[in-house]
């Protein structure tokens, strides 16, 4: 009989421990009998098992644990096609955690962490495929309140001359705001695959757009639209830069030739008055002496005349302009 007794203890200890079984914190178990899920009190609904201490009936059930904490799927980045039939990829993030534990297990497999993201990331793709091709690359990429607003020169103009120069030219590329969808997209997005995910078991709790990125062929494209934009915005600052400047310099050129032609003005009356009191002040001369006067006259017409030895003067002796050298009663006077 003692002999009987200490099996009999050992097989009700392996039966006591393969009945008990532990759920993690953060984790959820559901128990499969002959390939069904234990149910609630005969309902439909998974019967699940909290963090803790639970038993089982030994060899018959089996013990499944699922993660119960929410999860990141963080996946490669997709090409969608835009309304405009250009080719844009997308990098995206999905949080997601178990909601139906039971629905989840069947439509996973088993429980298959890789299979539900495979499904849910196929669900997510197809919605966010929907979105994209119904929007244009500017609103994708911008946000709701998104402003585009080109820089202008005054911004770069510092002192106030350059400042003043450009006044003329400001306001030539008007503000334009962008439609921007992408928080609308993401919210859309969010929100039928958070329909769509039931079927699985899973809530969705957030879907983001990490990045938007354009293939090479695209963005070379796109660089070269936004160089030509940019040039035909410096050319159109140019061409109205040149024509203020022809019309700055055609009023310096004005001015200068105003007060050049004012200066003129001015200097001949000063030279007339001058002319005229010289005159006058040569008159009174003469009219005090005129004898000596002509004598004076004379002498300097004779210095200025031979000034230099090698000058020639053929004239005729009796001419009058030798009056004073052929007479000399007149010269002693």
């Amino acid at each position: 009989m003692r002999k009987l007794i200490i099996p009999v203890v050992v097989i009700f200890i392996a039966l006591l421990l393969m009945s008990m079984f532990v759920v993690k914190e953060g984790e959820r178990g559901i128990v499969v009998r002959f390939g069904r899920i234990l149910k609630d009190n005969n309902t439909e609904i998974a019967r699940i098992y909290e963090p803790g201490l639970h038993f089982k009936v030994p060899v018959f059930d089996r013990v499944h644990d699922l993660d119960a904490r929410i999860q990141t799927m963080d996946d490669q980045a997709d090409r969608f096609l835009t309304a405009e039939k250009k080719d844009v990829i997308i990098d995206t993030y999905v949080k997601w955690r178990i909601k139906d534990f039971g629905k989840y297990y069947l439509a996973t497999g088993g429980g298959n962490t890789s299979t539900a993201e495979s499904l849910l990331k196929r669900k997510v793709v197809d919605s966010l495929r929907a979105e994209i091709g119904a929007k244009e690359i500017k609103q994708i990429v911008s946000g709701e309140d998104s402003i585009s607003t080109p820089a202008t020169p005054s911004d770069i103009a510092q002192t106030k001359a350059a400042k003043a120069a450009l006044a003329v030219i400001e306001g030539v590329v008007p503000v334009k705001k962008v439609e921007g969808q992408r928080d609308q997209i993401m919210a859309d997005v969010l929100e039928e695959t958070r329909e769509s995910a039931k079927d699985l078991g899973i809530e969705v709790v957030d879907f983001r757009i990490k990045k938007i990125n354009l293939p090479d062929e695209i963005s070379e494209s796109i660089y070269r639209r936004m160089r030509a934009e940019r040039e035909s915005v410096a050319r159109s600052y140019r061409s109205q830069g040149r024509q203020r400047a022809e019309e700055l310099r055609a009023r310096s050129e004005l001015e200068v030739a105003t007060v050049l032609a004012d200066a003129k003005r001015k200097a001949q009356v000063v030279r007339g008055d001058a002319d005229a009191q010289a005159a006058e002040i040569y008159a009174k001369a003469y009219n005090q002496d005129p004898e000596f006067y002509s004598f004076w006259r004379s002498l300097k017409a004779y210095e200025n005349s031979f000034n230099s030895k090698n000058d020639i003067l053929v004239v005729d002796p009796n001419n009058e302009f030798f009056k004073y050298m052929n007479h000399s009663e007149l010269s002693a006077k």
